[in-house]
């Protein structure tokens, strides 16, 4: 027996929706993948890199922030005087 002409079309109605609500999905998700991949880690004002070195990642605790540099080197800050205190190297 034939299937009805609305059935059908519906049918074809939602494999459309549902193919193009995966096809968004994945471009949200490459989309936000792209845009955060080459960004620098942001770092509070008051901390200066050394010139060329770039922050891939940021942390903070009590007394101290650390920045994980492009180079993979731990550059451990003092949070009050902000000033340089320690530099691990990452093997």
């Amino acid at each position: 027996m034939p299937e009805p002409g609305n059935l059908r079309f519906l049918r074809i109605l939602v494999t459309v929706l549902t193919a193009v609500m995966i096809g968004g999905l994945g471009l949200i998700v490459t989309l936000v993948v792209l845009d955060y991949t080459d960004r620098a880690a942001p770092l509070p004002e008051v901390i200066t890199l050394p010139d060329g070195v770039q922050a891939r990642a940021f942390t903070y605790g009590k007394s101290f922030y650390a920045v994980v540099t492009q180079d993979d080197t731990i550059l451990i800050y003092d949070r009050d005087s902000h000033q340089l205190t320690k530099e691990i190297s990452i093997d």
